[in-house]
């Protein structure tokens, strides 16, 4: 089964893959060739997740405008 392409995976699988191949590699026990498939993955991966990161960073400054930033929820006075 061919693996999915890092763009049409979630972040959250996209990140568990990558910890994955970063495992492999540190193993050391792959050929070259596959040590270097796996490093591309690893590269393909990381790029989409920091994709995926800016989007969600881009959609949280256009729901909050201009300046503004998350407030903390007010606790309700004691009656």
């Amino acid at each position: 089964m061919a693996k999915k392409q890092p763009e049409n995976m979630t972040f959250e699988e996209n990140l568990k893959e990558l910890e994955a191949v970063v495992t492999q590699l540190e193993q050391g026990e792959l050929s070259l060739d596959e040590a270097l498939r796996q490093f591309e993955r690893g590269v393909a991966l990381s790029r989409e997740s920091e994709q995926k990161l800016k989007a969600a960073e881009q959609k949280v400054q256009m729901l909050l405008g201009d300046g503004q930033t998350l407030a903390p929820f007010a606790s309700e006075p004691d009656a």
